[in-house]
């Protein structure tokens, strides 16, 4: 045999996988192969969309449910240390200490737990380490020390029988929790992005510790119903009648499992605080689910209930880690003992990707000043002075300005997808009831068949939210659009949300965070992989915030020795935007009144409420679609220089290009890597607006050569004659795939299913087509030699 012709499966089978079966490995039980942990980046292009590339390990070691060991496997063409960087950057994603590489010959050990020179050697094959070897590096490597450590680290996850488990970064988030418990840490964090699985997380953490015994009673903690719901409804339902929730302040002792309102067990009063039935050492474990708002305020009645049950662990849950001078979740939890992002879900495939089109109303960029003596529609007249979008709404309402929003999105869901999901944001409850009725009036024809069509869902407005768990369940048609203002910002588990719009001014980066999370879920079934964010108040200038998806930042709190006579003084020079903690809206700060004779007039104003106005024009300035790099960062230079920058950087030149496309065995897997380099190709063909391929839209924007459009590039295949040594049934196949490229581009003409497709069934089944060609091999080879006269030089 030899070896060197051998391909890398051959390789594992008949060489990695007797080492391992030597060593002591159960191949069945502690051995996964090929095991692809992340999902692939999802790529939009139109309304079409594909994924990228898993991450795949060749091989994961398990002892129990930890994976404790990697294994990059080559072919023997190959170096035994070829494979040793993947597998340690792989290592890194998934937090595992041992790390290998092979070629068939041997092993290259890259041991995490060291720092000396003994950090990578070379086995044999006939040495690779046992199970409880690289178990007890993976104990060192996670600080278990004691039995009772050890005991949680190794207490299986729960599995009702489906086959599902927890994803490689929520088994992350579980392990080095329970990880820390057993090492005595009682204050933890743990910092997942909406999305992302948080509660099913909680539960897995919760059952290992219930299991294991070191865990009895446990409380999990969350501010609204629709949480507790959700969580009793999902995945703690399989707690069953270990479980209950507190319901109108009624404390049964009898549970192991509680759900609860912090509303639900604490109150202004004394006699409100139900907490209190329980002794302050009855809980072992308290979940605290989405931590960053009331709880993470020091003097809040909330905190009180963990400030009670002190003695527990208390394990943090949040998307967003709140820091201000007054809040900090890091002060009380410490910092994360894991992270996981946005920006790493996206790029995983686990969360949707999304489009951001940002439109620019006049009176929101001009500012809107209002003619002498305009008054609004109660006959009161309107204060001379320029009103800007944080007026908008809020204290003065144009009725044209939300006829105008209504309209815009109409128009795009016109475009796109009249039955798309979509929530819009607005400033207030007020805002979302006209905005309801202006979203009702530009779809008429809809609303007539169903008024649930839109519907506004607000705090105070009963229908709409006994109609939320209808507009959150995918089976569910109706409602289509919600109009909401607060009670939509978290908590709404909304899969199949499409389409987010932003008429609210937003200057918190946690509700920031909240509501581009209410669009991130994926469901496949019903064609939910990336959303799109409609901008019409600069909402988004947050995604340039360092603190979107970034660490929170830590404010040094007041000391004695801060010179307090400065204090006023600098806060006034401060432009930090000051954020009310319930709803999340900016203070605007006014100077005090400074009266004279004539201010009695400017007095009554301010007393009025909101005004409402009419007669205004509001018209569209501008609509673009903003853009992001491979970082998730705006991008803020020209697409064609942005997009000539990757290229040059990639080919070094007009010839390296067309050297390397040319060779390509099939065009779709250079237009492919094109794309997971940050290409955006969608954008370059409407900026081009001519029917061309990737081909020339990269000649013409990297190099600047005149783009030829596909039906000319068929057109002078036509003209040679190319066709004349073939049959004449070959060429009518090959004059079918010419016409197939002009239509759709050279990706549909590589794959041997287009064969299956009109009009090339009527030229018979594939197999006698290719036959026409002699076989396979020959069919191919005719395929990749009409690429190579579509792209030849004229």
């Amino acid at each position: 045999m030899d070896k060197k012709s051998l391909s890398e499966r051959d390789i594992c089978s008949k060489f990695i996988t007797p080492a391992l079966q030597q060593a002591g490995w159960n191949i069945q039980t502690q051995v996964l192969e090929e095991v692809s942990f992340t999902d692939g980046k999802i790529y939009v292009r139109g309304k079409l969309t594909t994924r990228g590339e898993r991450k795949r390990a060749d091989y994961l070691l398990y002892y129990q449910d930890n994976p404790i060991a990697i294994i990059e496997a080559k072919d023997n063409k190959h170096s035994v240390r070829a494979g040793i960087q993947q597998a340690l950057n792989y290592a890194r994603i998934l937090d595992i200490p041992s790390v290998f590489s092979s070629n068939g010959d041997g092993f290259i050990f890259h041991d995490r737990t060291v720092s000396d020179e003994t950090i990578e050697t070379e086995l044999s094959l006939e040495n690779f380490p046992s199970p409880e070897t690289l178990w007890l590096k993976y104990k060192h490597y996670k600080g278990i020390v004691t039995e009772q450590g050890e005991k949680i680290a190794m207490q299986k996850y729960f599995s009702d029988g489906s086959g599902r488990k927890p994803r490689y970064y929520q088994q992350i988030a579980i392990n080095r929790t329970v990880e820390a418990i057993a090492n005595g840490q009682n204050r933890i964090l743990l910092v997942m992005a909406t999305g992302t699985g948080k509660t099913y997380t909680a539960f897995q953490i919760i059952h290992r510790l219930w299991k294991s015994g070191a865990k009895k009673r446990i409380l999990f903690l969350a501010d609204r119903n629709a949480l507790i719901d959700q969580t009793k409804r999902g995945d703690f339902k399989h707690f069953k009648d270990k479980m209950t929730v507190v319901k109108h302040r009624m404390i049964d002792k009898s549970y192991e499992i509680y759900l609860a309102l912090y509303q639900g067990l604490a109150g202004a009063d004394e006699d409100a605080n139900a907490y209190k039935q329980f002794s302050p050492e009855f809980f072992d474990l308290i979940i605290i689910d989405e931590c960053h708002r009331g709880s993470a305020k020091d003097n809040s009645s909330w905190r009180e209930i963990l400030t009670y049950f002190g003695k527990a662990t208390h394990v943090g849950l949040t998307a967003t880690p709140k820091e201000t001078k007054e809040t900090s979740n890091t002060e009380y939890f410490g910092e994360p003992v894991y992270t996981y992002s946005l920006k790493q879900g996206i790029d995983d495939g686990f969360l949707a990707p999304y489009k951001v089109i940002r439109v620019a109303l006049n009176v929101d960029a001009e500012g809107y000043r209002p003619e002498q003596g305009k008054t609004d529609k109660e006959g009161n007249e309107i204060e001379d002075r320029i009103y800007n979008r944080k007026d908008f709404d809020r204290s003065l309402v144009i009725e044209e300005r939300t006829d105008a929003v209504a309209r815009k999105l109409t128009e795009y869901l016109k475009g796109y997808d009249r039955f798309a999901k979509t929530i819009v944001f607005c400033v207030d409850i007020d805002h979302a009831e006209r905005m309801r009725n202006a979203i009702a009036r530009h779809n008429a024809d809809l609303v007539a068949e169903n008024y649930k069509y839109v519907m506004q869902i607000t705090g105070d407005n009963d229908e709409g939210k006994r109609e939320l768990d209808n507009f959150i369940n995918p089976e569910e048609k109706y409602p289509v659009i919600a109009t909401t203002s607060e009670l939509m910002t978290t908590g709404v588990d909304a899969q199949t949300c499409k389409v987010i719009v932003l008429d609210a001014n937003i200057n918190s980066m946690t509700k920031f965070k909240q509501i581009v999370g209410r669009g991130t879920r994926i469901n496949e079934e019903f064609n939910k992989l990336y959303f799109t964010i409609l901008d019409f108040r600069n909402a988004t200038d947050n995604f340039a915030d360092p603190e979107f998806d970034g660490d929170p930042i830590r404010v040094k709190p007041i000391t004695e020795d801060t010179d307090l006579t400065t204090i006023i003084e600098e806060e006034e020079k401060e432009d930090t935007p000051i954020i009310d903690d319930i709803s999340g809206e900016e203070i605007i700060l006014v100077p005090p009144i400074v009266r004279t004779v004539s201010d009695s007039a400017n007095e009554e104003y301010k007393k009025r409420p909101k005004q409402y106005i009419n007669g205004v024009n509001v018209s569209v300035l501008v609509s673009r679609e903003l853009y992001f790099d491979n970082n998730g960062k705006p991008i803020t230079i020209s697409l064609k220089d942005y997009t000539k920058n990757i290229i040059q950087e990639k080919f070094s030149s007009l010839d390296d290009f067309l050297l390397k496309w040319n060779n390509a065995e099939k065009k779709e897997a250079l237009i492919k890597e094109l794309q997971e380099q940050g290409v955006m190709v969608e954008a370059l063909y409407e900026a081009v607006d001519k029917q061309v391929d990737l081909f020339d839209l990269i000649c013409h924007v990297a190099y600047d050569q005149p783009p030829l459009t596909r039906k000319e590039r068929a057109n002078n295949v036509k003209k040679r004659n190319y066709f004349t040594k073939y049959g004449e049934q070959a060429r009518k196949v090959l004059e079918t795939l010419l016409d197939k490229y002009a239509d759709e581009g050279v990706e549909n003409i590589e794959s041997i299913e287009v064969l299956r497709v009109k009009p090339f069934d009527e030229y018979g089944s594939p197999m006698e087509i290719i036959g026409e060609f002699g076989d396979k091999q020959k069919y191919l080879e005719a395929v990749r030699e009409l690429e190579i006269e579509l792209y030849r030089k004229v």
